[in-house]
């Protein structure tokens, strides 16, 4: 249930200081304030709540404005709770009426409220701050830069060995779990297992031979486990008892683990169709780029827009998709959100494909891209190489942004494993990111 809260109230913190309680109006937070439709983002929010059943969720802008000091400070959950305890500003900022001086709520409700709002709601909240930006005149739709990146996501840096550890430790606590309501006893042979993979670990030199005499010891121990655990759930069953939907779900994952890394072992390849390479997040694939000091990076590609210095996503996905193939839908992003067509495009030079000249020339959009054909000795086609020259060296700019993203924002390490908290991460720091911008501007 979600009950809306009477906004008009008499002057913000009165009792708080000596002199009437008055803040500092241009101070950030107070600014920030202004620039999100808090009553608008109210009325989606209480579309999340059941009417008239349970207690009434926490305020919506107490929740959105906690969420939001989180990912502009980089902090966690738990200490952007305390710092909004800790500052007058941040609590004007999250729509308290007075000072507060106890726990606002338990910051474990924060995961909780993503989880319930979803994917969708945090589109919503970009899309009505975009609104608000555009009607102050503080954006303008003057063309797109258009690059992509991969974000990476919060697991180690994985190896088929360690894989199959992470699977056999979870089937063991099962067994275990399981083995104790039934009041029986099962022999996993963990003590064995876990010898086996720290004398493989603490190795300096790996040889083939270690490694798959080790990887052969591993798949036989999780497949075993595996059916231990089956087992154990069927007797269950028998008595009456079901064990949670979880537990079916992750041994449906490790039954692809372990096909996967079977067929890899028989072939002697490291390559598979939708290879998991993390026990806990599943949805990550290896996303081969290429790049120096980094050739493989794990996490979501992102499809991005730059417009105004503002950074825009336009597509995110775990599969290594070809940026030049969404130049199309970056373009009817851009139409959406500012209802007109970008005057210009800019993009390195893998965006220089026929089907996106085409598709440019035939939105009349102008593309600094490199031409094609024979250099011509005309005065219009040297006037048109100098222009595409200075449009690329502008495009520099978005790999600075990306890059700023990453480094102040939390974009270089996603931590939400909620479905959809890869896209709710992402979104909210770029969010934070275009909010800040805006901060300079007003």
């Amino acid at each position: 249930m979600y009950r809306k809260k009477d906004k008009k109230t008499q002057e913000l913190f009165k009792d708080l200081m000596p002199w009437g309680g008055k803040l500092n109006k241009n101070n950030r937070w107070l600014r920030l304030e202004k620039l999100i439709p808090w009553e608008e983002l109210e009325v989606e929010y209480g579309k999340c709540f059941s009417e008239n059943r349970g207690r009434p969720g926490l305020d919506s802008q107490l929740v959105i404005g906690v969420i939001c000091i989180k990912h502009m400070l980089k902090l966690s959950d738990e200490d952007a709770v305390e710092q909004v305890l800790e500052n007058p500003y941040m609590q004007a900022f999250c729509g308290l009426e007075s000072f507060a001086t106890e726990t606002l709520f338990n910051d474990s409700s924060l995961s909780k409220l993503r989880k319930r709002l979803g994917r969708d709601y945090f589109r919503q909240l970009e899309n009505k701050v975009l609104e608000v930006l555009k009607k102050r005149k503080i954006i303008k739709a003057r063309g797109v830069m258009v690059d992509a990146t991969v974000f990476p996501s919060n697991i180690k840096h994985p190896n088929d060995i360690g894989l199959l550890n992470d699977v056999r430790e979870w089937l063991v606590k099962e067994i275990k779990k399981i083995s104790k309501q039934l009041g029986k006893w099962t022999r996993t042979r963990c003590r064995t297992a876990r010898k086996q993979y720290l004398n493989f670990s603490k190795r300096k030199k790996k040889t083939e031979k270690v490694i798959r005499e080790t990887m052969k010891q591993m798949l036989q121990h999780v497949r075993r486990n595996k059916k231990q655990l089956i087992k154990l759930i069927a007797e269950l069953r028998i008595k009456g008892e079901e064990v949670k939907k979880v537990i079916h779900r992750q041994i449906g994952k490790i039954k692809i683990i372990l096909e996967q890394q079977w067929d890899m072992y028989r072939r002697r390849s490291h390559n598979v169709k939708d290879r998991i390479v993390s026990y806990s997040q599943p949805e990550v694939r290896p996303m081969v780029r290429g790049k120096a000091g980094k050739p493989v990076e794990f996490g979501p590609k992102a499809e991005l827009s730059l417009v105004d210095g503002y950074l825009l996503l336009d597509w995110l996905s775990f599969d290594n998709f070809n940026e030049a193939n969404k130049l199309g839908e970056s373009i009817a992003k851009y139409e959406e959100r500012f209802e007109t067509k970008p005057g210009k495009m800019i993009g390195d030079g893998i965006y220089g494909n026929r089907d996106n000249r085409n598709l440019l020339k035939a939105e009349g959009i102008r593309a600094a891209l490199k031409p094609l054909g024979r250099k011509a000795k005309t005065e219009e086609y040297q006037k048109e190489k100098r222009w595409i020259k200075k449009q690329q060296r502008i495009r520099n700019r978005i790999e600075g942004f990306i890059g700023h993203a990453k480094e102040h924002f939390g974009l270089d390490r996603i931590r939400y494993k909620i479905d959809g908290g890869t896209e709710i991460w992402v979104r909210m720091g770029l969010l934070a990111m275009n909010l800040d911008t805006a901060l300079k501007r007003v």
